[in-house]
């Protein structure tokens, strides 16, 4: 019910657009955390926008929508992302991909490791990756535009003991 109600308001959106773009799918990521509702299209560059700007601008404008009706139809909490051409997707991969290599890094030098700058949602991907990973915990710092995740390599059991 709720995800029929997304695919059609991202429809009507796209209608009301002109854009060439068809919706495509819907896919479960990040181990069914999210749901993806995926667009393609030849011109991706009008749906993305400078740095992924007018993407961001169009899911925050789905979302908001999704949250008005939630309450009036009674729609259970639905975490998910509009995606044009797997650019979020692979942009998801791109952070983790990085917070891999410095977690490599912050274990190779057991020291911490700071990322730079983010976005709250790319933050949230970071301390969601680490999530269950024992010798790595993660901390915001900084504010406003500044903010960003520390790696911090904390060690494991078997280290603290010696083994």
């Amino acid at each position: 019910m709720e995800t029929a109600f997304i695919q059609k308001t991202i429809e009507d959106i796209l209608r009301c657009l002109s854009v060439d773009a068809t919706f495509s799918g819907i896919v479960e990521i990040n181990n069914g955390d999210i749901i993806k509702f995926s667009i393609k299209t030849k011109e991706p560059y009008i749906l993305i926008g400078d740095e992924g700007k007018v993407l961001m601008a169009f899911n925050h404008l789905i979302k908001k929508i999704f949250e008005t009706q939630s309450v009036k139809q009674n729609f259970k909490p639905l975490n998910f992302i509009v995606d044009i051409n797997d650019y979020q997707e692979q942009k998801i991969e791109d952070i983790k991909n990085k917070a891999r290599m410095m977690a490599e890094r912050a274990r190779f030098f057991k020291n911490n490791v700071e990322l730079p700058a983010m976005n709250p949602y790319e933050r949230m991907i970071v301390h969601s990756f680490f999530t269950n990973t024992p010798d790595i915990e993660t901390e915001s710092t900084g504010t406003g535009l500044e903010r960003r995740v520390v790696i911090k390599y904390v060690g494991t059991t078997e280290e603290a003991l010696g083994n």
